[in-house]
């Protein structure tokens, strides 16, 4: 295993092939002029093929990812691998080592991807990330979790009207797929708008290693190298249950500010006008009930009892119907 390279470009051709590396990309430099670098996983196959990327923690607190690519590398033997697989730990180095979501001069980088070469810090990182590391990859599977204060199911989203995301999307087995067109300024619209195919998983919860979801995620990222035919197929790895589709999605917010209590679980199925969640003052007195405003499903909610006006609710899902063109593509 070759280990503590250290590089300012992801070159493929100079890992050897069929072995596992790791790398330290150098990407900026900080106050003291000390660099800071991202850990590289690769696993380079002893045949030439495809380059499968992954990322995980693009948001500081988002860590189900790290061991979800651990995983994943435990389950392949590289001497049988078909192309490469290049996995980034940890993208928002500086914000892990905080223990926060965003950069320090507070932007969420998944908003300026693919960033600018010249600029404040958070955008010359978004572009070096950007053409350091996901220029090279030919698909790109981007890990995340919910934000502080709120919880997720296992969900990806993806243009389930593009062929090959939605073949990823699938191949991933979740507990929900949510249709959404890559936007601008996402790591994921950013890959899309450069010809590499992407989908975003949602794993979980933040800050903590949930370990269900975790061996799940590692699952299914397997079956996507099976898909393109890197890794040998192994039938008996693969996950049971249809995800729910749902064609668009939404969150409710709080029109008042109280103590917030949300109902549903995650994954639950609720009908329109059903209670959702509670608002009380200090007192315990309701200040304001939610009600569904159309059927749907509960991809996540917010677990902060403490809510000023304008705080999220819940994350509903619009389940698609079994005509629509989501459903049919081919």
């Amino acid at each position: 295993m070759n280990q503590d390279r250290r590089e300012r470009d992801l070159i493929l051709e100079r890992f050897p092939p069929g072995e596992v590396s790791k790398q330290w990309l150098e990407l900026v430099h900080d106050g003291l002029g000390q660099p800071v670098r991202l850990p590289v996983m690769l696993m380079r196959g002893a045949e030439p093929g495809p380059v499968c990327g992954i990322t995980a923690a693009v948001h500081g607190n988002e860590v189900n990812g790290i061991p979800a690519i651990h995983k994943l590398f435990e389950m392949i033997d590289p001497q049988k691998l078909r192309g490469t697989i290049a996995a980034v730990m940890v993208v928002n180095v500086p914000s892990m080592l905080m223990r926060r979501r965003r950069t320090d001069d507070g932007t969420d980088l998944n908003h300026i991807f693919p960033g600018r070469a010249t600029g404040r810090e958070s955008v010359v990182y978004a572009w070096r990330v950007f053409n350091r590391l996901i220029k090279h990859f030919d698909i790109l599977l981007d890990l995340h979790t919910a934000s502080f204060g709120r919880v997720n199911s296992l969900y990806v989203r993806a243009d389930m009207m593009h062929l090959e995301t939605r073949r990823m999307a699938l191949l991933q087995r979740p507990q929900i797929i949510v249709h959404n067109p890559p936007s601008d300024g996402t790591l994921r619209g950013a890959a899309a708008a450069a010809g590499i195919p992407a989908v975003t998983v949602e794993i979980g919860n933040p800050s903590r290693f949930q370990t269900a979801l975790i061996n799940r995620t590692a699952k299914g990222l397997r079956a996507v190298l099976e898909a393109w035919d890197m890794v040998p197929h192994r039938p008996h790895l693969r996950i049971q249950g249809n995800p729910v589709i749902c064609e668009r999605s939404e969150w409710l917010y709080t029109q008042h500010g109280g103590l917030l209590t949300v109902v549903p679980k995650v994954t639950d199925k609720v009908k329109c006008g059903e209670d959702v969640a509670r608002l009380v003052d200090p007192f315990g007195d309701l200040i304001h009930s939610y009600h569904a405003p159309h059927d749907g499903i509960v991809i996540g909610h917010s677990v902060d009892p403490v809510a000023s006006t304008g705080a999220r609710i819940l994350h509903l899902g619009t389940i698609a119907a079994d005509d629509s063109p989501l459903m049919h593509v081919k």
